[in-house]
């Protein structure tokens, strides 16, 4: 299906008008008039892009600006904009790789933070015994926040079954958590507070339910001092200056569209019929229905959502997506329908 727009609540094809319930704008962002407003000043201000080195001699306080936001919201130390989340991840593992004896990964983890030669974290249902045996070594452990398929975030109690001997470096991606999960959608980061992991990194895509292109990097101040002299990070040119100024700009908007969500969720769990059917947890945008055909009641209800062949999977993936901008008669069409076709 090709659309001419950006795909909000109702998207058009084929001159017929849909619900949509997809993609990975969750707190509605892209199309909210208040914070194109402010984008749209910064680029006036900023330009359309900004393609010189961050470590040149003219240093743009937009960066400043954006990365001071992030760390406080996020609740970190220090934090660095790159200009994907993609990249953020790669750097990360470029610069972990020397310091690492082993990676371990856990189940579904996003291509941008995995690692060569890296090995399941998990055996069956058991830790991978190489996790527990008595060989003295640094190990950086990988995993999604939220992995795919999982409405809650990953249960990192588990890590506190790893001996002393192991050094933990923890990298947790939150691509699909930053914006949603937490205090204010300031993501799972600050909330993991584990004795025997001596580092931990999230990096994460703002495109998400940031609405801006780029990506960040948030750690520890040596950390995130050190990839700031990366030679990756010194040779690439930064996130886009007028995207980072407007995220320190718009801190009362992401409150705003944040409650907005929490309000379609909390709708959502007090209508929706309680089945293993459906996937569905009220803290997080994402339901996942296992009901033969779906996608074509949805479809014949002038409902589009998420619908894909997932690489691990050997059905069609259906993901629906409750956003910021779901008006309560879009969510009463949706929950009738789950309702109706879950028995």
């Amino acid at each position: 299906m090709k659309v001419n727009q950006f795909p909000d609540r109702i998207i058009e094809i084929d001159n017929t008008d849909y619900l949509y319930f997809g993609g990975t704008a969750y707190l509605g962002l892209p199309t909210h008039p208040e914070f194109q407003k402010l984008l749209i000043k910064n680029i006036l201000q900023w330009g359309t892009a900004y393609g010189s080195s961050r470590s040149a001699n003219i240093q743009l306080t937009a960066y400043e600006n954006g990365e001071r936001f992030l760390t406080s919201f996020i609740k970190a130390d220090a934090a660095l904009t790159l200009s994907s989340g993609m990249l953020a991840g790669k750097l990360v593992i470029e610069a972990v790789t020397p310091e690492t004896d082993l990676f371990f990964h856990f189940p579904d983890t996003h291509i941008a933070i995995k690692a060569v030669n890296s090995i399941p974290f998990f055996i069956g249902n058991e830790l991978n015994p190489r996790l527990l045996d008595n060989v003295t070594e640094k190990i950086t452990i990988l995993t999604d926040a939220v992995p795919s398929f999982h409405v809650k975030p990953i249960d990192l109690s588990v890590l506190n079954l790893i001996p002393p001997n192991k050094e933990i470096t923890l990298v947790v991606d939150e691509s699909h958590s930053l914006g949603i999960l937490g205090t204010n959608g300031c993501g799972i980061y600050s909330n993991i507070d584990l004795p025997n992991i001596k580092r931990k990194i999230m990096v994460s895509s703002l495109g998400k339910a940031f609405g801006l292109t780029g990506g960040i990097i948030a750690s520890d101040f040596e950390f995130i001092n050190q990839m700031a002299t990366h030679d990756t990070f010194v040779s690439s040119a930064g996130m886009n200056a007028a995207f980072v100024q407007t995220m320190a700009d718009a801190a009362a908007i992401y409150l705003q569209q944040h409650q907005k969500l929490k309000d379609n969720l909390n709708y959502v769990e007090a209508h929706l019929i309680k089945n293993k059917a459906i996937n569905f947890d009220p803290n997080y945008p994402l339901i996942y229905p296992e009901i033969e055909g779906i996608n074509e009641i949805f479809t014949s209800n002038k409902i589009i959502v998420t619908n894909f062949k997932y690489p691990t999977d050997t059905t069609d993936l259906n993901r629906i997506v409750i956003t910021a901008n779901h008006k309560k008669e879009d969510l009463d069409k949706i929950i009738h329908i789950l309702n109706q076709n879950q028995f």
